[in-house]
């Protein structure tokens, strides 16, 4: 499941599932990559923008299947964006995880921030300083506490960009 590209019911497969059958998706992809002989298992990176940084991360921390990982302007802590993203996104999450705060619980259970002791790789983080969408803070969060682990990452930050870059 993902969110555009191949269809209604690819799209729909992640209503209430985001952070697992996309990330589900990605792992079985790079598996039979691996199996296939088409990939090093070695040395498999994901990356991903936006969702695509969310999925990135919940790979990382749930799945042991990539080897470094480049989140873009991605989300880290679901429950925090819920509440700090512009009111044009404000409502978002709630096809994708659930209602907030009344399924806080699902919120938590699929946060990469809450599971760093499960990253054992290293991690890019490139984000926007105006970023309205998914707020710095999310990328911000995450390296301080992957450096506070031990684990190589970077924080790339760009001036004047928002989410997404030009």
């Amino acid at each position: 499941g993902g969110s555009c590209g191949y269809g209604r019911e690819y799209r729909r497969r992640l209503r209430g599932s985001w952070g697992v059958v996309d990330v589900d998706d990605v792992c079985n992809a790079a598996r039979y990559c691996v199996k296939r002989g088409l990939a090093d298992e070695t040395r498999l990176a994901i990356d991903g923008g936006s969702a695509g940084g969310f999925t990135t991360l919940c790979a990382l921390v749930f799945h042991e299947v990539f080897t470094a990982g480049c989140s873009m302007y991605g989300v880290a802590d679901l429950a925090t964006l819920a509440g700090e993203t512009h009111k044009f996104e404000s409502r978002y999450l709630d096809g994708l995880v659930g209602k907030y705060p009344q399924d806080r619980e699902v919120f938590e259970e699929r946060a990469p921030i809450r599971f760093l002791e499960r990253m054992s790789c290293p991690v890019l983080f490139l984000h926007g300083d105006e970023d309205k969408m998914v707020p710095l803070n999310q990328a911000q969060l995450m390296h301080a506490a992957l450096l506070a682990k031990g684990l190589p990452c970077a924080l790339k930050v760009y001036e004047g960009e928002q989410h997404g870059f030009r």
